[in-house]
């Protein structure tokens, strides 16, 4: 970790601990070495922090590009090891960049969903993600969230209650990977398709592990 990352890593768990006497279940599923792909539900602004602090490995984050041409966010974000992608995510130059981090042995964290949820219900992913899974090779581990009702789109100010992250297993799509490398191109979207199908089964079948009144 760069200073300014264990900084960050350090607090934020801290805060989460300490303020939302947060809950984390099975951070071991979580690969230490070699690429990975966090794939996530989103709840609220905390879970990107939250997960990365949940385990004792830095990761790649994603931020919108335009926030790296300012002289203060752009330095602070390179520093946290986020990659700039445009606003939907899905642009060929961010999927180049996610791409180029997980080859060098990178984790890095992807909400499929794209945006936070309005309701706390786990929504439809966004293209992209299965394309990602596909062509990285890295295999994917799904996360389950839980801080809506902490800091939901509903509030206008965190609320001090539990929250908690549930790890799954590493999904390593090899059955879908092949086939990717052999099939007629009109298919690759199917597969696709099929791998962004996967991860959400994954990611809604976690079960819940809190109160969520």
């Amino acid at each position: 970790m760069t200073p300014l990352y264990w900084l960050a890593w350090s607090t934020s768990r801290m805060l989460f601990r300490n303020l939302f006497r947060c809950r984390v279940y099975h951070p071991e599923r979580m690969p230490l070495t070699g690429p990975v792909i966090i794939a996530s539900n989103h709840e609220s602004y905390l879970d990107p922090p939250f997960v990365g602090s949940s385990f004792h490995r830095p990761i790649n984050y994603l931020a919108r590009e335009n926030l790296f041409s300012n002289w203060l966010s752009g330095p602070f974000l390179s520093g946290l090891n986020a990659v700039p992608v445009d606003r939907g995510g899905g642009g060929a130059k961010g999927l180049k960049s996610i791409l180029e981090r997980l080859m060098d042995n990178n984790a890095i964290i992807i909400f499929p969903e794209g945006t936070r949820t309005r309701d706390g219900k786990i929504k439809s992913a966004q293209a992209g993600i299965g394309l990602t899974i596909i062509k990285s090779r890295a295999p994917v581990v799904p996360v389950r969230l839980w801080t809506y009702n902490a800091c939901g789109r509903h509030r206008r100010m965190p609320k001090l209650v539990p929250i908690a992250v549930k790890f799954g297993h590493p999904i390593h799509f090899h059955s879908l990977r092949e086939k990717a490398g052999t099939c007629p191109r009109p298919e690759l979207r199917n597969l696709y398709q099929q791998a962004t199908d996967e991860t959400m089964a994954a990611i809604a079948a976690m079960r819940p592990v809190m109160d969520r009144a």
